[in-house]
């Protein structure tokens, strides 16, 4: 069982930053990706970005691409969301997801105002 604690959302003016951390704890011996999706008021929850653990690769939504960045510390099994030029649109619950077994985390509220 993989225990997954997002944290650093909060309230930002458009054109802001912010950055979300995602801390595993458990059973993470055999992490595949970590990544992040967001769900928003009467939307879908959707994906936001993707990291493959070994190696590092990553894969974005179009949405996002050139604005978030999603990197790891392997020590700390956590991955993060940097997200810069924040738009009114990004704002949602954004989730941590983790491969093998589909763990998910609680949320944390981003919210952007213009």
């Amino acid at each position: 069982q993989v225990q997954l604690v997002e944290s650093g959302g909060g309230l930002v003016q458009a054109g802001g930053s912010l950055r979300l951390s995602c801390a595993a704890s458990g059973r993470t011996f055999s992490i595949f990706h970590m990544g992040w999706f967001r769900q928003a008021p009467g939307k879908e929850r959707e994906f936001v970005a993707r990291l493959i653990w070994s190696g590092g690769s990553t894969t974005y939504a179009d949405s996002v691409k050139g604005r978030f960045t999603i990197s790891r510390d392997t020590a700390k099994n956590t991955v993060y969301l940097q997200m810069n030029s924040l738009k009114p649109e990004d704002t949602a619950v954004y989730y941590c997801k983790l491969m093998p077994g589909s763990s998910w985390g609680q949320g944390t509220q981003v919210t952007v105002s213009s």
